[in-house]
């Protein structure tokens, strides 16, 4: 595998403008520092890149939290549950009406500069980060019995 310790993405079609600034963690989060952090590097590559900032939202954090607590308590590592959810169908249940989304998985990093340093070097999630379309963004990561952290980062645009 070409990115340290496993990384997938998923990048749909994106349409609409970049947004505004970063929100208050959501109260679900499992690790606040790391949820902070992993939105300031994202905002600070966005940056550089000539992309504004992505907000965070409650409802895309919330997908990712359920996507990390599944891939952490069950064992697994994809896009695509076990049970059938998708990265699309999860940012659904939770209400956020999209134009677009995309989806960055990764496990193993222990904190929010390695996970980033992973994805920015994969050009699949190098680009759902550089995607100057997308307005919103959710962050999560879980942890396994054995504390190994499961991270999900859903980037999506409005209707």
């Amino acid at each position: 595998m070409g990115i340290r310790k496993g990384v997938a993405v998923t990048v749909v079609a994106a349409a609409v403008a970049a947004g505004a600034a970063v929100q208050a963690v959501p109260a679900f989060a499992t690790d606040y520092s790391s949820v902070r952090g992993v939105v300031a590097l994202t905002n600070n590559a966005r940056a550089r890149a000539g992309c504004g900032p992505v907000t965070l939202s409650p409802r895309l954090s919330y997908a990712a939290w359920l996507h990390s607590r599944d891939m952490a308590g069950r064992g697994y590592f994809s896009h695509g549950s076990p049970g059938g959810s998708s990265p699309g169908s999860r940012v659904n249940s939770v209400g956020y009406r999209w134009s677009s989304y995309g989806e960055n998985i990764a496990w193993g990093q222990r904190n929010a500069n390695e996970v980033m340093g992973d994805w920015m070097r994969s050009p699949g999630h190098r680009a759902n980060i550089l995607n100057c379309r997308f307005r919103n963004v959710g962050v999560a990561v879980a942890y396994n019995g054995r504390g190994v952290p499961y991270w999900t980062q859903d980037f999506a645009s409005p209707r």
